[in-house]
């Protein structure tokens, strides 16, 4: 069993299929749950989008922006 830090900045915001930025921003995006990247059409749940992200991340695979933090 391992354990890595990594930074959620961005990443309920990242499409973790096409790693853009279009998903709900600012206060206002935080009532939105569900939402379509205007990039790729992919349609996430926002935690659950965040938590592919989150693994991407864990696994070396970084997804768009989202940074990862140094140990």
């Amino acid at each position: 069993m391992w354990f890595e830090e990594v930074n959620e900045a961005y990443s309920t915001q990242t499409c973790s299929c096409c790693q853009s930025r279009t998903g709900p921003k600012g206060v206002a995006g935080l009532g939105i749950r569900q939402w379509a990247c205007e990039v790729c059409g992919a349609y996430h749940h926002r935690d659950i989008n965040a938590a592919i992200n989150i693994l991407a991340v864990g696994r070396g695979r970084l997804a768009g922006e989202i940074p990862a933090l140094s140990a």
